[in-house]
């Protein structure tokens, strides 16, 4: 089963809950947003356009916020953003009171919460490895990414509970009060954490600035890790190739009827992630991460593509479901490794990098599933990509070696 020992640590612990709570309360909002958007302009290329207005800010402001984190106190930072994207939530909750009915508001509200998003991000992640020992960072990260994966199963059913009983007009603004209401958690977690100022064990070497010159310095760097960029570079061949997110819509109309079919596809891989979250008790035990890593990829490759040539419902929801759990065991791996490979004076800007890859991955993904598609059609871009991801990380693999052979390092004494 899931191992919890990370929770024997106070601040872990609130930390954890935090996040959390403040995670599933803002799947009310990404589903509320849309929905209202709809509602105003009765248009999907406008609700099309809050991708992008959420994309932009977080390729920006991920890369200056993983600067900002080696350079302030990231209790701090993490403190000042979560309020800026609280902010947000409740400007979305005071334009729905208010009946703006604006397009355009919603989506600068859309940016201005991915902002604190990106910002954040980096900073929350980069703190972990200070507040749990190294060796139980996969760990802790396994039960970060169970509990948002639980949010992400559970959150949107809830939403979808909500709109059913007061309608899109009211339910819309219930479920920001909803978001807005349980983020107050996360600030409570996050003003409990113990300070968490930059470390610099080297003397010689300068001081991290938040600037550009930040940003180049850990850019510099990541380009000396093979480890660091092979494991960015699996991640990328996975959800660029592999991800079949786009596709749902039109496979569940034409080989299943449509109807709840579309939700069960979009619910699988989150399910299959959160079960195998439940059952990660393994995942910290595993010594050779750089192999489990890209045994994980190929595992999800191989799911994906088989799933493309289902043609009953619950196969295809089992495939993705198996998929689905590879990827978290991927994900637990590729965020360790991050956060224990590299020093701590870097970590918030090659975490500022990690979040674009992650952020920016899948929605290409979509764009490469639709626009191959058009051309192939559905079964092929499916399960043609599916295929090509997991071929492409063995060779990868293969060409470069240094992966294959990455083992953690020893413990450092934790804070906390």
């Amino acid at each position: 089963m899931i191992d919890i020992r990370p929770l024997r640590g106070v601040a872990y612990r609130r930390m954890w809950i935090g996040n959390g709570v403040s995670f599933f309360g803002f799947q009310f909002t990404s589903v509320a947003v849309p929905v209202e958007m709809f509602a105003i302009t009765r248009s999907s290329g406008w609700v099309g356009l809050l991708g992008v207005a959420g994309l932009v800010p977080l390729l920006i402001f991920g890369l200056w916020g993983g600067a900002a984190a080696d350079v302030v106190d990231r209790r701090r930072l993490l403190l000042a953003s979560s309020t800026l994207a609280w902010l947000s939530t409740v400007g979305l909750l005071v334009q729905a009171v208010a009946g703006v009915r604006s397009p355009a508001l919603l989506l600068a509200l859309t940016a201005v919460q991915s902002a604190g998003f990106a910002v954040s991000s980096p900073a929350r992640q980069a703190i972990i490895p200070r507040i749990v020992p190294t060796r139980l960072v996969p760990a802790a990260n396994t039960l970060a990414y169970t509990t948002t994966t639980a949010g992400g199963v559970l959150g949107p059913l809830a939403a979808g509970l909500v709109f059913s009983v007061w309608g899109q007009g009211s339910g819309v603004t219930v479920a920001y009060a909803v978001d807005a209401a349980l983020f107050t958690i996360s600030f409570w977690a996050t003003y409990r954490l113990p300070a968490i100022p930059p470390l610099h064990h080297d003397t010689a070497a300068p001081r991290p600035t938040a600037g550009l010159r930040g940003i180049a310095d850990g850019l510099r760097f990541l380009s000396t890790q093979p480890v660091l960029l092979l494991s960015f570079a699996v991640d990328i061949i996975a959800m660029v190739l592999a991800m079949p997110r786009a596709l749902f819509p039109e496979v569940a109309a034409e080989r299943f009827g449509g109807g709840s079919a579309v939700g069960w596809l979009f619910s699988a891989i989150a399910i299959g992630s959160m079960i195998g979250g439940l059952t990660s008790g393994w995942i910290g035990r595993i010594r050779r991460q750089g192999v489990a890593l890209v045994v994980a990829v190929i595992g999800w490759g191989v799911a994906v593509g088989f799933a493309g040539f289902a043609r009953q419902l619950w196969l295809m929801v089992l495939l993705l479901a198996v998929g689905g759990a590879a990827d978290l065991v991927s994900a637990v791996y590729r965020q360790s490794i991050l956060q224990t490979y590299a020093p701590d004076r870097l970590r918030g800007r090659l975490q500022g990098v990690f979040t674009v890859v992650v952020a920016g991955g899948p929605r290409l993904g979509d764009l490469r599933a639709g626009a191959t598609a058009d051309l192939t059609g559905p079964t092929a871009s499916w399960v043609g990509g599916g295929f090509a991801a997991a071929g492409l990380a063995v060779g990868l693999a293969l060409l470069f070696p240094a992966l294959l052979r990455y083992r953690p390092p020893g413990d450092p004494p934790a804070t906390g």
